[in-house]
């Protein structure tokens, strides 16, 4: 028998958050980092046999100590993250790459002949290669061969859901993930809040209120979006799941499907998803590419878009 009265258990199962972290081989370390210690053994052997000959052995013995020591650093120090021969990879050829792009095509490296050459080791921009090729006017995203479209979607918070209904989300996204047959990619970052703005929108709606107390409360309400404004800085939680056309798949709207049945299966977990548009998609894109970038009135135009400006008298 069921008594509904009884209070719902659900069985739980304990997942790893570092289900992508490398295998570790022995004593804790991975292939890689057995690896550093392996070169660097072999390294400092064949130094020894060097030099042991010709300079003190406290010498090398100390350099082999000091030596050593950075690379034990090196092998289990991390940051950012990383640990740290990756940091320090990435270091290297972000110190190596250049720092100013341009979208003149692969010519963009090169001075014209009627430009006299900068003297000195003034960099000069190089080729900027984006991965996105164009933007249609219903979202579609053209990358390389294939198209992509993007899915806004909000969140919901398991917290305040029950043990059944908690299970039944959960499985409901399991559903989803598993009903994936293409790329799916799910970007979840956190954008700035304009509250400045926002002030001042209550704030020029509390003169027009028809009681003063509705007007008391706006002026009250505005004035503490300010000072938040001022003195803090707000974050909200954007979610995007981009999906791609199926390989093989021809037509013109393929990925803007996709989009609408993750639209779909996400709305049938309480989730408010659209897909979104061209401008949307552009302003989704670069709000990726620069999320602390200042919004600029009237939004940014889509590419192809031709740019007019009315002639004043």
């Amino acid at each position: 028998m069921i008594n509904n009265d009884a209070v719902d258990v659900v069985d739980r199962a304990r997942m790893p958050a570092d289900i992508d972290a490398p295998d570790k081989v022995a004593y804790g370390l991975t292939w890689r980092q057995l690896a550093i210690l392996a070169v660097a053994g072999t390294a400092f052997y064949a130094a020894w046999n060097g030099l042991r000959a010709v300079v003190a052995p406290q010498a090398v013995i100390f350099a082999g100590v000091v030596f050593g020591g950075a690379v034990f650093a090196l092998v289990v120090g991390r940051r950012d993250g990383l640990p740290m021969d990756l940091w320090l990879l990435h270091a290297v050829r972000h110190s190596h790459s250049p720092k100013a792009l341009s979208s003149c095509g692969d010519h963009a490296a090169s001075v014209p002949e009627w430009v006299q050459s900068p003297k000195g080791r003034l960099p000069l921009p190089a080729p900027l290669r984006l991965p996105a090729d164009a933007i249609d006017d219903d979202g579609e995203i053209a990358v390389g061969g294939d198209r992509a479209a993007i899915v806004a979607a909000t969140t919901i918070n398991l917290t305040l859901r029950t043990a059944t209904e908690q299970a039944a989300l959960i499985d409901g996204f399991g559903r989803w993930l598993n009903s994936l047959s293409t790329p799916t990619q799910v970007v979840v970052s956190a954008q700035p809040v304009d509250l400045a703005s926002h002030a001042r929108t209550v704030a020029d709606a509390a003169r027009t209120q028809p009681h003063p107390a509705l007007e008391a409360a706006c002026a009250d309400h505005a004035a503490f979006l300010a000072d938040l404004a001022e003195h803090r800085d707000p974050l909200r939680r954007q979610v995007l799941v981009i999906t791609r056309a199926a390989p093989g798949e021809q037509g013109s709207h393929t990925a803007r499907r996709q989009a609408d049945d993750t639209v779909r299966a996400l709305s049938g977990l309480g989730v408010t998803a659209r897909t979104l548009d061209g401008p949307a998609a552009t302003a989704a894109l670069v709000a990726a590419a620069d999320p602390y970038r200042t919004p600029r009135p009237g939004g940014l135009a889509a590419p192809d878009t031709v740019i007019t400006l009315t002639a004043t008298s």
